[in-house]
Formats: C-alpha cells, sequence, structure tokens
C-alpha cells in the first residue's frame, strides 16, 4: 500500500480520492506511427516514447496510484526488425539506470513480469540491480511487463502447478481461480482497475488476460509519444465516472 497523499498534492486533481483506480495498466501502443507521421524513423518513436512514460511514472507517484503496469514488450514484439529490437533493448537499459534516482526519490517500487530469455544479459543485469535498489521503498509499484504474453504467463502457471501436483505439494482439489492467480507473474499484485490503450486500437494484445477480467477499458486516439498528464487525468476522471457492479445491482 502506498503512503498517504497529502492535501495538497490531491487537491490538485479534481477526482474524490476515494473514486480513483487503485491500480492503471497501460498498453503503450503507437510509437512507430507517431514517428512515420512526423516523417521520423521508427525508433525515434521509441525514444520520444520515454518521455510519456517518465511523466506517467512520475504523475502516478505524485497522485500516489498504488500500482501502474505498463507493457513494454510484448512476447510477440521480437518479431520486429532486429535494429528495432536492439535499440529498444538500448532503450530499456538506458532508462533502468538514468532513472534510478528519480525512482528512489519518488519512492517506487520497480518489479518486472516477463520471460527472460532473448533479453540480453547487460539489460538483465540493470533490470535486477533497479528492482534491489528499490525494493525496501513504499509508494507506487511501478511494474513492467517486458517479453510479456498473457497466453504464455498461464502456460507458465499451469506448468508449475502440474509440478507441485505430481511431487505431491498440491492436491488438485485445491485449485480454484485463486490458486491460479497465486502462481502467475503477477502474484501478489492486485488486478488492474483501468486499462488504458493509446492510439485507438481496440483490443488487449494478449495483455494480462486473467486480470483484466473486470478492468474499466479507455482508449484514446492519441499514439503514446501524445500522451501526457491531462491525458492520465481524462482517463482517471472518465474511471471515476462509470458505475462498477462486478456482475451484480448497485442498490
Amino acid at each position: 500500500m502506498t503512503e498517504e497523499v497529502s492535501t495538497a498534492t490531491t487537491s490538485s486533481f479534481d477526482v474524490p480520492r476515494e473514486r480513483w483506480p487503485c491500480h492503471i495498466a497501460v498498453i503503450m501502443d503507437g510509437n512507430g506511427r507517431w514517428a512515420q507521421k512526423q516523417g521520423l524513423p521508427r525508433v525515434e518513436g521509441h525514444r520520444r516514447g520515454v518521455a510519456s512514460v517518465r511523466q506517467t511514472v512520475e504523475e502516478c507517484a505524485r497522485l500516489g496510484i498504488d500500482q501502474l503496469t505498463l507493457y513494454c514488450l510484448s512476447s510477440e514484439n521480437w518479431k520486429r526488425p532486429q535494429s528495432e529490437l536492439d535499440f529498444l533493448m538500448h532503450l530499456l537499459e538506458q532508462y533502468m539506470i538514468e532513472e534510478r534516482s528519480t525512482i528512489m526519490e519518488q519512492n517506487i517500487v520497480v518489479r518486472i513480469i516477463g520471460r527472460r530469455d532473448g533479453i540480453p544479459d547487460r539489460v538483465l543485469g540493470e533490470m535486477d540491480k533497479t528492482i534491489q535498489m528499490s525494493a525496501d521503498n513504499t509508494g507506487t509499484r511501478l511494474c513492467l511487463a517486458i517479453n510479456y504474453g498473457g497466453r504464455g504467463e498461464m502456460v507458465d502457471a499451469v506448468r508449475r502447478i502440474a509440478e507441485e501436483v505430481s511431487d505431491g505439494t498440491l492436491s488438485p482439489s485445491n485449485i480454484g481461480e485463486q490458486c491460479l492467480s497465486d502462481h502467475l507473474y503477477t502474484a501478489g499484485m492486485p488486478d488492474p482497475d483501468l486499462l488504458i490503450r493509446t492510439a485507438g486500437e481496440m483490443r488487449i494484445s494478449n495483455f494480462l488476460l486473467w486480470q483484466i477480467s473486470y478492468a474499466e477499458l479507455w482508449v484514446t486516439d492519441l499514439c503514446w509519444p501524445e500522451f501526457h498528464e491531462p491525458d492520465l487525468h481524462d482517463a482517471i476522471r472518465d474511471f471515476a465516472s462509470r458505475d462498477r457492479r462486478f456482475g451484480g445491482l448497485n442498490q
């Protein structure tokens, strides 16, 4: 749980605190399309997208949002040209190094979900260092989904469950929804309340398939490099206006 946010911090945002989402997940789409519209190389869109990451993370930390999960690299993205993948790995490594001081200053906890295979050792090393450095922080939890796929996550969870059944540490009769949740990459994390997607695409792209069962969806035509703090506020305002019944009826 994040530390209590001061009245001065929340007063600049016009949504009652009790109506805010606790966990925001974001599909950061449209970097390449934004760059192409500007007549720039696709990789420049990824570079500009880092600025939107920085702004969104810092604003969530300022507001005291409990958790922010960002879809950084999907397991399907390995199909892209090697030059683009190399640049993405460079950006990821650079982000892990350059943002550490801000992460510590803003009391952010970093966690990463996804498979580690395919990611260069030097990048894994910087990721692990940032995770370790921020482990004792108590503020907003920043979860980065890297080499992540929702179906792959479920496969990995089922494999671990099957192993526990095989070695006798888990009874099949004890396998239920909570058991599966406890074996996902996101074990111990709250499910997202709000899922934001940029660039106007109306799909969830294999992202947190189990966890977003009851998330509110908010889609904007803005490409990710165009997404800034006011847009985050708009998404939260829209979320706050919705009537969430979770399959029941409100009295």
